[in-house]
């Protein structure tokens, strides 16, 4: 991932040189020579990277050239931070400059001796590039057509990339096996019946059990559900817990009470939880027998019905789960529902013609019915264009067919060398993830900003992140787990691809992994991802390092104050702790870590006041911040001049907020520490999400923001939303959600028309809010749902909700009646209802209508 480094560090040393105007002649000589033989050796990266997957030596002469590039940021780095030390202080004594003077000496010697020595190296690079044929081997195989460059991929996938949830949801080959497991689920057999789908990897095990356990045949069926997924590093507690909030919610007081319980307290609690309930359990990817055992222990059989379904990988696991279990071998697709699969993947069936036809069945045939295959080759095949690139697909791959068919792994290895560098470096990211990881897409996308692999351009980096994903997506190496406003919120990968992203990190020393299995650390990785014996990692020696990312993922906690995070992560850009620990304080020494450009935690918070030097961070984030994690925030967090995105649930008064012009995201901000705000410098936020409202509250200081799309309220308890009428100022609202009590609809429509997107719940509307809001010429989606509405009619009168296309109306217990006009919603494709029980009959134009799981919208 070269390139991307190399990039940077030539830009960080061009900013340096500006920066320091009375840098010594010589070492701005010295630093303007390193800039330009970086930037020579660039033009052969981006080649180099295509080859080095092939070519150990190749791969060996980039990573060094990576290794100079941070070598050499990390030097000016320290070199700024140690010599502008007490340059803000304007009473600084005559001694103190003295000394501050003598320091910049000092340092100055320092820096030009580690900048020679950077020399050297590149001169010893450059000779290699002879003396091993480095050069040769990369010139003669030729430049790549593809588009290499960062910023023009970006203008690439703005063009050509959007992201479509109806394709995560095609299901081939699985209606048999769907209706006979459906049979077992609900037949009249009161003993705890255990059924365990096995299969390979990639058959398409968790796919066929998430639609049993979505499916609307079970509704109403069973009155407590619970996904729990295992995987190969399993934990008893863990487990025990995940299921019990998959059961019980996620709510402050379950958290803080199952964080008090012991693995035998969790055991009870969970069986009485159960007992009297009848329970449908998912146990997903289980790899040994004890794993499952350890959790079947608090599954009560109570004779009334309940279900548990596992999937594995292990036959015998399968065939020992339970006296009463339905063991369940997945087939290999047919030819025929293969074919149909890779057609219903494939982005522009069209386009194929005969020939690529043909060629494409031959591939797929040699796929052997396996799912994830076939969805792989199909993405590769998506971004491929005309006869002769296809015929190029199929003869690499036909170089390691065995047994008549291909290896995943090369399919697979295939899927992940055609993506453009930029792309590769996203993808290997979800490597540094835990197996079978829910992963926020936002906070992903986030972490790949702060880590400098999304570029800086035109285009806001978030969007270019967000475009990253989808590729991704479209290529069928990420799955959607959820979606919510047209938008991915959570996404996975799946197992076989994160072991290709461990292994292709390894290769190009992208990420170390510290662990129970791997307890050394890698002098050559600039990225750590800690999964577990976080407090023995913490011992080691990092001085020499340069990290730039370090990612916590330890369950037992972090003693934080025995962290040396000037000695060990002073160059860190991310620090992700996701800790085992619900009150903690950061040390005052995180202040030292001035290039920080992430920081997320969990677990409630105190934030030292020397968080204002972090000047060059983009991203605070308080993980899990939907379950009332509590945050204090010194008034020093004004200095953050750079921030962009602020989710953190937290009780101090906003201080000098107007000052944060970069920041596009404020989230979980309560009214009281809003409404004194001035917000008209805020002129970049996007997303403001705002809780704790108050009737006597004015909110019109909300129409000062100018580049607001999403806008989330909710009021306080039983209060009453102030007067709306603000909201019509805001013209590129697109995203609205109301929660909370409004009196009454203004009698002049309240919303802009850019609204595209609406949600109103708890609104106890008495007056049909029908005839407002299907005048809106954008409306595509519209939520009512707890209450949202209190009477017993709506009315959709002619030619209204022009461009609806999805309607959800739940738990609106009142609700008897529905009238439509014949030209009203003619766009509609999506209706989803639910707990109207009033409702005795919907329009007959809507009963041919898709119906939509309530997952599709929240």
């Amino acid at each position: 991932m070269v390139d991307a480094f190399v990039s940077f560090a030539v830009e960080s040393l061009g900013n340096f040189l500006i920066k320091e105007v009375n840098l010594r002649l010589s070492l701005k000589k010295e630093v303007h020579w390193l800039q330009n033989e970086l930037l020579f050796m660039q033009s052969f990266l981006k080649d180099a990277e295509e080859k080095q997957d092939r070519d150990h030596k190749v791969q060996q002469w980039v990573f060094e050239i990576n290794s100079i590039a941070n070598d050499a940021v990390a030097i000016l780095e320290t070199y700024s931070f140690e010599a502008g030390k007490g340059d803000d202080d304007e009473s600084t004594s005559r001694l103190k400059a003295c000394a501050r003077i003598c320091r910049k000496e000092a340092k100055f010697c320092t820096v030009s001796k580690e900048i020679r020595s950077l020399k050297q190296r590149l001169k010893d690079m450059s000779s290699k590039q002879e003396t091993y044929g480095i050069r040769r081997r990369i010139v003669e195989e030729g430049p790549s057509n593809r588009p290499n460059n960062r910023s023009s991929l970006a203008r690439e996938l703005r063009r050509t990339t959007s992201y479509m949830d109806k394709q995560d949801q095609i299901f081939v080959g699985f209606k048999d096996d769907v209706d006979r497991l459906l049979a077992e689920l609900v037949k009249a057999e009161p003993r705890r019946t255990v059924i365990s789908i096995y299969g390979m990897g990639g058959l398409g095990k968790t796919t066929l059990a998430k639609h049993l356990y979505h499916s609307p045949s079970l509704t109403g069926i069973f009155n407590a559900h619970a996904w729990v997924c295992v995987s190969q590093q399993y934990n008893t507690t863990d487990l025990l817990k995940e299921t019990i909030k998959s059961i019980q919610g996620c709510d402050r007081e379950t958290l803080d009470l199952l964080e008090k319980m012991t693995v035998t307290d969790l055991e009870k609690h969970l069986r009485n939880i159960l007992k009297e309930k009848k329970y449908l359990v998912v146990v997903d990817d289980v790899w040994q027998k004890e794993a499952w055992q350890s959790l079947e222990r608090a599954l009560p059989d109570s004779n009334n019905g309940s279900r548990v379904i596992i999937t594995t990988r292990n036959e015998d696991v399968a065939n020992r789960a339970d006296d009463n279990s339905l063991p369940y071998n997945l087939h290999f697709l047919t030819k025929e529902e293969s074919w149909d699969l890779f057609r219903r993947k494939l982005l522009d069936v069209e386009a194929m013609i005969p020939a690529m036809e043909m060629l494409a069945r031959d591939m797929v045939g040699k796929c052997g019915g396996l799912p994830l295959a076939i969805v792989a080759l199909s993405g590769l095949l998506s971004h491929k264009r005309g006869l002769e690139e296809w015929e190029r697909v199929k003869e690499h791959l036909w170089n390691h067919v065995k047994n008549d068919s291909i290896p995943i792994s090369d399919i697979l290895s295939q899927s992940y060398n055609d993506l453009p560098t930029a792309l590769k470096q996203c993808f290997l990211y979800f490597g540094i993830f835990p197996e079978d990881r829910r992963i926020d897409a936002e906070n992903l996308m986030r972490l790949w900003m702060a880590d400098g692999l999304i570029p800086r351009g035109e285009e806001r980096m978030e969007d270019v992140a967000q475009d990253f994903l989808n590729e991704l997506i479209r290529r069928s190496l990420v799955q959607v787990v959820k979606t919510f406003w047209e938008e991915v919120t959570e996404c996975r990968i799946h197992d076989l691809l994160r072991d290709l992203a461990i292994q292709k990190a390894s290769e190009v020393k992208f990420f170390h992994t510290y662990g129970p299995r791997e307890q050394s650390t890698s002098s050559s990785c600039r990225r750590h991802t800690i999964h577990g014996q976080g407090e023995r990692y913490l011992t080691l020696d990092f001085s020499k390092l340069n990290l730039r990312s370090v990612t916590f993922f330890d369950q037992e906690g972090l003693k934080l104050n025995r962290i040396k995070f000037r000695k060990m992560f002073q160059h860190l850009y991310v620090l992700y702790l996701e800790m085992g620990i619900d009150r903690f304080t950061l040390p005052d020494a995180i202040g030292s870590l001035y290039n920080l450009r992430y920081l997320g935690f969990s677990g409630d918070c105190d934030i030292p006041s020397s968080i204002g030097n972090l000047k060059n961070l983009l991203t605070l984030h308080v993980l899990e911040e939907q379950y009332s994690r509590i945050c204090r925030l010194p008034p020093e967090i004004a200095n953050l001049v750079n921030l962009r995105h602020l989710v953190v649930r937290y009780t101090e008064p906003l201080q000098h907020i107007n000052k944060f012009t970069s920041l596009q995201v404020l989230r979980s901000v309560y009214c009281d520490q809003w409404r004194d705000v001035n917000p008209v410098d805020l002129v970049n936020l996007r997303e403001l999400c705002m809780y704790r409202i108050e009737k006597s509250y004015s909110l019109n200081n909300i129409s000062s923001l100018k580049s607001l799309s999403t806008l989330i309220l909710g009021v306080f308890g039983d209060e009453s939303f102030p007067a709306l009428e603000f909201l019509s100022s805001c013209q590129k609202l697109q995203k609205l959600w109301l929660k909370g009590r409004i009196e009454k609809l203004p009698p002049s429509n309240p919303f802009p028309n850019s609204i595209t997107m609406m949600i109103l719940e708890l609104s106890l509307l008495m007056e049909d809010p029908m005839p407002i809001l299907g005048m809106l010429p954008n409306l595509r989606d519209l939520q009512l749902i707890e209450d949202a509405y209190s009477g017993k009619e709506i009315t959709c009168s002619e030619n209204s909700f022009s461009q609806l296309e999805f309607l959800r109306l739940q738990d609106l217990e009142k609700l008897e009646r529905w009238d439509l006009g014949t030209s009203a919603m003619p766009l509609i494709k999506g209706l989803c209802i639910f707990q109207c029980p009033n409702l005795k009959e919907i329009p007959e134009r809507m009963k041919r209508v898709e119906k939509l799981e309530r997952s599709r919208f929240l």
